[in-house]
């Protein structure tokens, strides 16, 4: 039994933003702003992450630390940079996110990308505080480095806040309140935005200081760790190492792991397996040649990266949990899986995507858009989820779809799909793929009710206008006002007593003529067959006649509440008129 001593390990940091938003730079500056980096104490760069310890943020933000006045109490902070959003989307434990922060790069002079949207909404979904770095300050026209905003040059100064503005109102149509880091309150309820230079390392200091800040007042609590306990990790990635075999990459955020644990890893069926190596790069090296990144080490502490050698690790997941521990521990990890993939008989879209952190942001992003999921599960889109497709399609032609994030549609799937008409919506930013969809849906649907619409009546009310008789018969020319619906021409109308009285054969709107027209309009039309002041007068009602086969092609999700008030109406009066003809008949 191990003694329980606690710790305040490192926040676990996320960066994200757009590409050539400047992501890598920042941590290029962090990692080299300290010239001694491989003495003792010194910046280390882990497995998909960077490790910056208290005594390298001493020398980074010096008299900064000493004007906060607080005692510190978190031994430094881990970067996460892997790139992409899957780096992020993998990081994740069962009810949350493994990331404590996240920094959000974005560069000023473009505002809020795509790539930086979907940072948000993964942000958004994860509940993870975030910082923005508005970085390239110093591309702005006439910016002195060094200077402080309000002290720069007029121009400068203007075209800084036309842009700053600019971010804040797209972070507030994002759902954040945010405002300039030294203007804010209360951190809790407003995101900090700190103009940077990431390539000179402007405000970088105070950039550090602000997580620094957040993490001593808000996450005291989740970052007190057990040193001693067995270690809980998520899988970044699983990696072909040149004579390791299988690898992987491991952030651990509780607890210590060893070489020779017993260990559970995710997979489709969990793996047991025991620990051959830990390998960890040395500081600062380049992460490219094998020989000379890794070094052996016995053990690992959280908040740490480690790459992760032991047999047997072929189908592990990127982003499934890998826990110290033996047999006890594979339901726990197999139940854990089971809550993300989906796999019902339901109505619904079918998902495939690369990993288990992108599978459970994309399941809860079509969740909350009311989207119905038959089946979401990891791995390439076959010819199987093709069949599934199919005869999903024959049913509900908009569920009868694939939406791919990431990952490959093999090439017999994808023939099958041509062939069988089977829409597969391929993307590698998660938004854009829902966004894709609800396009698709929306124009099909417009496309569809275009086409009844040309076959189909479609429900429409009018009255005849007082002292708006134009002409009686052959054919009669009347004002009508449109009560409800749409008319057009061609329709055959009918009185309340279900009587037909004659096709609508031209319209005239503000002496032009039209096809269509709708409530409240006023028009002019000719009606065949009818003469006003035998069959039809002036201030009657009269309905668009629809037959029983047009009623039940039309579509009641496609009518506006006024067109549905009178299909209503219309099947009351033939209900009332079929009841009238019986008692006629009796």
């Amino acid at each position: 039994m191990t003694d329980e001593i606690r710790h305040t390990r490192e926040p676990i940091i996320s960066v994200l933003g757009h590409v050539d938003h400047g992501k890598t730079t920042l941590l290029d500056w962090i990692r080299s702003s300290t010239v001694a980096a491989r003495e003792a104490g010194g910046i280390t760069q882990h497995i998909g992450a960077t490790d910056v310890p208290f005594d390298a943020v001493k020398r980074i933000c010096g008299p900064l630390l000493n004007a906060m006045g607080a005692k510190i109490n978190i031994r430094g902070l881990l970067f996460i940079d892997t790139p992409g959003h899957a780096a992020f989307t993998n990081l994740r434990r069962r009810g949350g996110s493994v990331s404590d922060l996240a920094i959000l790069v974005v560069d000023i002079n473009e505002g809020l990308m795509p790539q930086s949207i979907e940072a948000i909404q993964i942000l958004k979904q994860y509940r993870t505080p975030f910082v923005v770095a508005a970085n390239k300050v110093d591309a702005i026209s006439g910016w002195r480095t060094g200077v402080k905003i309000d002290e720069q040059i007029e121009r400068t100064k203007e075209e800084f806040y036309n842009k700053f503005y600019k971010l804040v109102g797209q972070l507030s149509e994002q759902g954040f309140d945010s405002q300039l880091y030294t203007q804010i309150t209360d951190f809790r309820k407003e995101v900090a935005i700190v103009p940077i230079s990431a390539k000179k390392g402007e405000r970088v200091p105070e950039l550090l200081m602000i997580l620094i800040g957040l993490a001593q007042h808000y996450l005291a609590e989740q970052l007190s760790v057990e040193m001693n306990s067995p270690a809980k990790g998520t899988i970044l990635e699983v990696k072909e190492e040149r004579g390791l075999g299988t690898t992987l990459d491991v952030i651990i955020y509780d607890g210590v792991i060893r070489k020779n644990d017993q260990i559970v890893v995710g997979a489709k069926e969990p793996i047991v397996t025991t620990v051959r190596a830990l390998l960890r790069p040395k500081p600062l090296d380049e992460m490219r040649d094998p020989k000379e990144k890794f070094q052996n080490v016995n053990s690992v502490y959280a908040a740490s990266g480690v790459k992760i050698s032991a047999p047997n690790l072929e189908k592990a997941l990127s982003g499934a949990p890998i826990y110290v521990g033996g047999k006890e521990l594979v339901e726990t990890v197999k139940r854990e899986l089971d809550n993300i993939e989906i796999n019902t008989d339901n109505m619904g879209v079918s998902i495939k995507t690369d990993t288990i952190g992108s599978l459970e942001a994309l399941v809860k992003l079509f969740t909350d858009k009311k989207i119905p999921i038959r089946k979401a599960t990891i791995g390439k889109v076959s010819n199987g989820d093709i069949i599934e497709s199919i005869s999903v399609k024959e049913q509900d032609r908009y569920m009868g779809v694939i939406l791919a994030f990431n990952t490959e549609v093999l090439p017999e799937a994808k023939k099958l799909a041509d062939d069988k008409k089977i829409k597969v919506f391929e993307s590698r930013i998660i938004y854009k793929l829902i966004e894709d969809y609800e396009e698709w849906v929306k124009k099909e649907k417009e496309r569809e009710k275009a086409e009844r619409e040309g076959k189909v009546a479609s429900p429409a009310k009018l009255r005849l206008l007082p002292k708006c008789v134009f002409r009686q018969s052959k054919p009669a020319i009347v004002g009508v006002e449109i009560l409800a619906g749409t008319l057009r021409t061609g329709t055959q109308l009918m009185r309340p007593d279900g009587k037909m009285v004659g096709r609508l054969k031209e319209m005239q709107k503000d002496k032009e003529n039209v096809k269509s027209a709708q409530a409240p309009d006023k028009v002019a039309i000719s009606i065949e067959n009818v003469t006003v002041g035998r069959q039809i007068n002036e201030g009657d009602t009269l309905y668009v006649h629809i037959t029983i086969e047009d009623m039940a092609k039309t579509r009641v999700e496609d009518l506006t509440e006024d067109e549905k008030s009178v299909l209503r109406e219309m099947r009351e009066l033939k209900r009332a008129a079929r009841a009238e003809e019986e008692e006629d008949e009796q």
